[in-house]
């Protein structure tokens, strides 16, 4: 598909088929794009809880019961729905275990280069612990990076999907046990077909225009 096809016919779908699933060969590049997306110092802050199953996506839905029960129907009948984490502290294990995963991949032709990433990979994490104050927004940052790559992987490849923010972060920290590793629910994506009735299909994308957007130097 054309890139800028798939950025015109993406849209928020409110309503998926719930007898449409995914193929896995197809499902498997989406989970290709979560692993491969960019992230600040290569810092991989995330987690994925990827729901396909009756069972774990009605568990996602402990997260919209109440105030967000207008998303519960979005992630039951979504073929997958990811539920995107993020990690709220980078510590010193966390980084060797990057460090050394780029070192087996080939990244540095010399000691001398892998020191070079991870010092300059704790300064930025440093910086944002000591004088911005702000690690676990930077961290969340790197998360919607992720969110919005895996949007376009979705597009690219015939699918519709839903971000939501609409869910109860503490509720679902409790059910997958987050905190205790160190990590926190973020926003939740459904994945799937729509329905041919759904309305939001039929509505055109409205964007401001490139003039509005856009100062050129």
């Amino acid at each position: 598909m054309n890139l800028i096809n798939a950025l015109e016919t993406r849209y928020s779908t409110k309503a998926f088929d719930s007898h449409k699933i995914i193929p896995e060969e197809i499902w498997s590049q989406v989970e290709a794009a979560l692993r491969l997306s960019p992230s600040s110092t290569n810092a991989q802050p995330w987690h994925f809880i990827i729901a396909s199953t009756t069972e774990g996506k009605k568990r996602l839905t402990k997260g919209t019961e109440g105030l967000y029960a207008f998303n519960s129907q979005k992630i039951l009948d979504a073929s997958h729905v990811v539920l995107f984490c993020s990690r709220t502290d980078m510590d010193e294990d966390f980084l060797h275990h990057i460090l050394e995963k780029e070192d087996k991949d080939g990244r540095y032709a010399t000691p001398e280069l892998k020191e070079m990433m991870d010092g300059g990979r704790k300064m930025f994490v440093n910086l944002h612990i000591n004088e911005f104050k702000d690690l676990p927004h930077w961290l969340e940052k790197q998360v919607y990076l992720n969110i919005g790559n895996s949007l376009l992987s979705a597009a690219v490849l015939g699918l519709d999907a839903l971000p939501m923010e609409g869910i109860d972060i503490e509720v679902l920290n409790k059910e997958f046990n987050l905190k205790e590793q160190k990590l926190t629910a973020v926003a939740a994506v459904s994945f799937g077909y729509k329905t041919e009735d759904d309305f939001n299909a039929k509505i055109p994308k409205s964007r401001l225009e490139m003039t509005d957007l856009v100062t050129r130097i």
